[in-house]
């Protein structure tokens, strides 16, 4: 197994920003691609059900700044972990079941990261469209582990870390599962810093 040469894609991910009624956020999610050659990332047709790799995020408060149609959302230095589920186990309806199965990695921000909310006025009223952020996060822990036959470790083949552009819809989920207030589903591509 061969490691990503610098900027060569690392993952595709897909899940889920929350927010508590408190000012808390967190994602969850699951990944559509990661960079171990042969690996069924999936046990069935691909959904956050039947994946076998996925992430949380340790919660975090995010600071806001309006310029125009644009809101910043400035959010803090801050974790997030994989998991692998041997018996895939996720849900969008419960966020902490991302967290379920053994955990593979950790990353951390290296910065503030930076999303921003896109929006258009209608009369007078701006109404949000989609959003964006990029981020980059070094690789501060990995767990070598066993799966499919062939042995992995996530800092053999991304490195350092990662940098990810992600896009986030502006209409939320609905309903949003208890204790949430509001549910933003994503995607998000990573590069690998070598």
């Amino acid at each position: 197994m061969t490691a990503l040469l610098p900027t060569e894609l690392a993952w595709y991910a897909t899940g889920r920003f929350y927010g508590t009624t408190d000012g808390e956020l967190a994602d969850y999610g699951y990944f559509l691609h990661l960079p171990f050659d042969g690996v069924p990332l999936f046990d069935g047709t691909p959904s956050e059900k039947t994946a076998h790799f996925t992430f949380a995020a340790r919660p975090f408060k995010a600071a806001q700044i309006d310029n125009g149609v644009l809101t910043l959302g400035l959010d803090p230095v801050g974790e997030f972990s994989l998991y692998l589920q041997r018996r895939p186990a996720a849900t969008f309806d419960k966020p902490a079941s991302f967290m379920e199965g053994e955990r593979i990695a950790t990353f951390r921000r290296t910065s503030l990261a930076v999303g921003t909310t896109v929006a258009v006025t209608v009369g007078a009223t701006p109404a949000p469209v989609f959003a964006t952020n990029v981020f980059s996060a070094r690789l501060v822990a990995s767990v070598p582990f066993d799966f499919a036959g062939v042995r992995h470790d996530l800092a053999h083949h991304i490195g350092r870390g990662i940098t990810q552009f992600g896009t986030a819809a502006a209409t939320p989920v609905t309903p949003p599962p208890p204790g949430y207030e509001v549910v933003l589903p994503f995607t998000g591509s990573a590069i690998a810093l070598g």
